[in-house]
């Protein structure tokens, strides 16, 4: 197997429908947005982009000493935005792993970032990690279910309860690997009828036939959409400190 060249690019906007401003929101004397790239640094597995919105994003994370760009503030999806940093940061296109890890995981533990990149060898256009829902999860409209083959290949994702019937459900974490390749046709392509339906971009991939190969791995994670989202970010990373 080729060995990879990664890179890790964080989207951020501040104009978050359910919590707005919240790459900005403080966490113990750091922007979240700063807790995501410091984690995202200690995966080790290559250099780590914050790819901003707006300017105030941007001199937050360098003002913290990581690498930020300004992106268009109109771009419709967070994959748009990290490919327009990606185009910024790596015009030459050395690194072949594109990494979308998404700004509002500030629990996010290094070492489970790097379980995201074995399925791209075996034949998978993007990856993802999974997990598996803690009771209750399934009925929550925030919290997106994977639908996975025996073989670990996504099927569908879901705001819904799925699948229908007896046995585990499947928390999908927000983070996803690119091929190179794999993220270019991506942004290229229209939103789709189901992407459009369940607000969720990855639907797009699955309906023009590319492959997304998930990961399952032991993990609580916890994505900050909403005000009591954030005040337990702050709970679980004040007990970690």
């Amino acid at each position: 197997m080729s060995k990879q060249n990664p890179i890790i690019i964080i989207p951020a906007r501040m104009k978050a429908e359910r919590l707005p401003g919240k790459p900005l929101a403080d966490i113990h004397g750091k922007p979240m947005i700063v807790h995501v790239a410091e984690r995202a640094t200690r995966a080790g597995i290559g250099p780590v982009v914050v790819a901003a919105a707006e300017q105030e994003i941007v001199d937050a994370v360098t003002n913290a000493g990581f690498k930020a760009v300004l992106t268009d503030p109109d771009l419709p999806s967070g994959t748009d935005r990290i490919f327009a940093g990606w185009q910024k940061i790596d015009p030459d296109k050395k690194h072949d792993v594109v990494i979308n890890l998404q700004g509002d995981l500030p629990t996010m533990e290094p070492e489970i970032i790097k379980e995201i990149l074995p399925p791209l060898q075996k034949g998978a256009d993007i990856s993802t990690l999974i997990t598996k829902a803690r009771p209750g999860e399934e009925n929550n409209p925030n919290i997106v279910k994977a639908v996975m083959s025996y073989k670990g290949r996504a099927l569908y994702f879901s705001r819904g309860k799925a699948p229908y019937g007896e046995g585990p459900f499947y928390h999908h974490m927000g983070i996803y690997a690119y091929k190179q390749e794999a993220l270019e046709k991506f942004v290229t392509l229209p939103q789709t009828p189901l992407e459009k339906r369940e607000r969720l971009e990855q639907l797009r991939a699955l309906e023009n036939d590319m492959r997304i190969d998930a990961v399952l791995v032991n993990a609580e994670p916890l994505g900050v959409d909403t005000s009591e989202d954030l005040e337990m970010a702050r709970q679980l990373l004040k007990v970690k400190r």
